[in-house]
């Protein structure tokens, strides 16, 4: 199995920690390790040698820096952000190459994963699915409350048991949706969260893609024949790979793999404060901070100096080399609204 970890995004809403120079993924925000060394740690029971970092051209060096265990030539490059339809396809289009029938593993790199193990595990058995019946498979979460944030996927009838794991029929995606759908969907225990795991063959994939997205699988082959992808991958379809390929394939290609990961998107500053808090009047708190009288806060400095907080509730307080910033914890979700009206986030 190779692993492909995404690590190409910009993440601003985590500004001002993460900004379009350095992005979330290359930040300490859960540990003393950046979250892109946190996903690697967890899918070390692979040789580094199977493990793929895909990202932006401008952020090899980061990728460098902070994983020298992986060969520089599992580093891939994009010249711009076509988004995930194309990204992934870059990857497979590289990959297949060498290997056609290789099963790649795409784990995004902003994520918590609390349990490691239950991970491995799921991989494993995606893998084996994914080698021997050519399915696209995806590893899902139970949705444990109506976050309009995130991705749904609507579970179909129970299929098979595989080494202990249960299988499942894919009906639907349902992207970001509403809050009363988001509360149907929940209350009805037919949906997931969509986590982005995806586990299939290189070979399955890039035909996929073919079918439904054939500018983009033609620039892909000019590419994986020689052709610069600085020419050819900006050419290619600007699209998920949800939009662009899973929501046209036929249902009984996909497999739904459900897993229960201790799994937390961090996208912005308030799900980070839920993954990490362990009740509501907690503090999250890192760097050199003095904090009074304080409850439901997040407070990170990333300077020498002290910073002093004094009397807040349910705020954000970031202090960054270059920037501060305070707001209530629930307004965080719209920073990237805040963020367009400015002209420099770095």
């Amino acid at each position: 199995m190779k692993i492909v970890i995404l690590a190409g995004g910009a993440g601003t809403r985590l500004w001002p920690m993460s900004t379009e120079k350095k992005p979330k993924q290359f930040q300490r925000l859960l540990s003393k390790k950046s979250m892109l060394q946190e996903t690697f740690d967890r899918v070390s029971f692979e040789n580094p040698e199977n493990i793929y970092v895909s990202t932006n051209s401008r952020y090899v060096q980061l990728v460098r820096e902070q994983l020298p265990q992986i060969p520089a030539s599992n580093i891939i490059a994009e010249p711009s952000r076509q988004d995930s339809g194309p990204c992934m396809g870059l990857v497979a289009a590289i990959i297949a190459k060498k290997d056609p029938d290789a099963v790649l593993a795409m784990l995004s790199s902003d994520h918590l994963v609390k349990d490691k193990e239950e991970l491995k595990h799921k991989l494993k058995v995606a893998a084996a699915i994914a080698k021997r019946d050519k399915t696209l498979n995806i590893i899902e979460v139970k949705a444990k409350n109506p976050n309009t944030n995130l991705g749904y996927v609507k579970i179909g009838k129970h299929l098979s048991i595989e080494d202990g794991v249960e299988i499942y029929e894919f009906k639907k995606f349902t992207e970001k949706p509403d809050i009363k759908t988001a509360k149907e969907f929940v209350a009805s225990h037919k949906y997931l969260w969509n986590t982005g795991y995806y586990v299939w063959r290189a070979d399955v994939i890039l035909k996929a893609i073919k079918e439904h997205l054939p500018n983009t699988h033609s620039c892909l082959m000019k590419i994986q024949n020689g052709g610069s992808i600085e020419k050819f991958y900006p050419k290619c379809d600007k699209i998920s790979i949800d939009y662009g390929v899973m929501e046209k394939v036929h249902p009984n290609q996909v497999r739904i793999i459900p897993a229960d990961l201790g799994w937390s998107d961090i996208g912005t500053w308030n799900t980070l404060y839920e993954a990490l808090a362990d009740s509501p009047k907690s503090n999250i708190i890192k760097g050199n901070v003095n904090a009074l009288d304080c409850e439901g806060c997040i407070i990170y400095n990333e300077r020498d100096t002290i910073l002093s907080v004094y009397g807040l509730k349910n705020m954000v307080v970031v202090q960054s080399p270059n920037h501060h910033l305070c707001c209530p914890r629930t307004k965080s979700n719209d920073l990237k609204h805040f963020l367009n009206a400015r002209t420099n986030t770095d």
